[in-house]
């Protein structure tokens, strides 16, 4: 045991300073302490428990505001926004996170969301019967999933189905 032991801790004294930091990157003492006192200044060294929260933003009023520095000026912001009043780019009152020109979009110039050749109302509606003789319509719930998942063996087409009528039809018996 003490062999061991032994061979442990030669092999590991060996393989150290592969574990020590490259010395040409590495700090001095009075670096990193005048990092260390530089970010106490500013607020950015993390606060003592387990937030995780910068000083700066546990106690704002503690640290100096960081320079801002504009990037659009006061009348590019003002005709930003006549714009989207004018096109109803506003988010509406409420929790909906929907636009205003989303919700009433009668009030508000039309858009033109169309890029590409869009498809007929007959198209449209047998798209829409495919779907729902094959299931592929959104089960109620929240996880996603399709009929045809929740409910295999209703839907022609689906694996589930195919699986069962194949078993069926070699057992002499009739599925679905």
């Amino acid at each position: 045991m003490k062999f061991k032991t032994a061979l442990l801790i030669i092999a590991l004294g060996a393989t150290a300073p592969a574990f020590a930091a490259n010395p040409s990157t590495a700090l001095t003492r009075e670096q990193v302490r005048a990092e260390t006192l530089e970010a106490m200044r500013n607020g950015t060294m993390l606060s003592a428990g387990e937030s995780g929260m910068r000083m700066r933003e546990m106690n704002p009023r503690a640290y100096p505001a960081p320079a801002a520095s504009p990037s659009k000026s006061r009348s590019q912001v003002e005709q930003e926004l006549q714009r989207a009043i004018q096109s109803g780019d506003l988010l509406a009152p409420g929790e909906s996170g929907a636009k205003l020109n989303e919700i009433a979009p009668g009030s508000y110039p039309a858009r033109n969301t169309a890029t590409g050749p869009t498809k007929t109302r007959e198209q449209v509606r047998r798209e829409l019967a495919e779907a729902v003789m094959h299931g592929e319509m959104m089960a109620n719930g929240e996880d996603g999933r399709m009929l045809n998942e929740v409910f295999p063996g209703m839907y022609r087409g689906s694996h589930a189905h195919d699986a069962a009528a194949e078993s069926g039809s070699a057992s002499g018996t009739r599925g679905f």
